[in-house]
């Protein structure tokens, strides 16, 4: 398992943290939405490079 990748699935794990825990919050609809893509990004760039695409 490579470093970054797991770096890469950590954050964005905590990033989807954030965004629940500011869903329950009812923060701005804006800031949810900037960390959900956040999220998404981090995840699927770490399973890529986990999966070898970006190796």
């Amino acid at each position: 398992m490579n470093t970054l990748s797991t770096l890469l699935i950590l954050v964005g794990l905590f990033l989807l943290g954030g965004v629940i825990s500011f869903s329950k919050q009812k923060m701005p609809k804006g800031v949810i939405v900037a960390l959900g893509i956040a999220c998404v990004m981090c995840l699927a760039a770490g399973v890529l490079r986990l999966d070898g695409v970006f190796a």
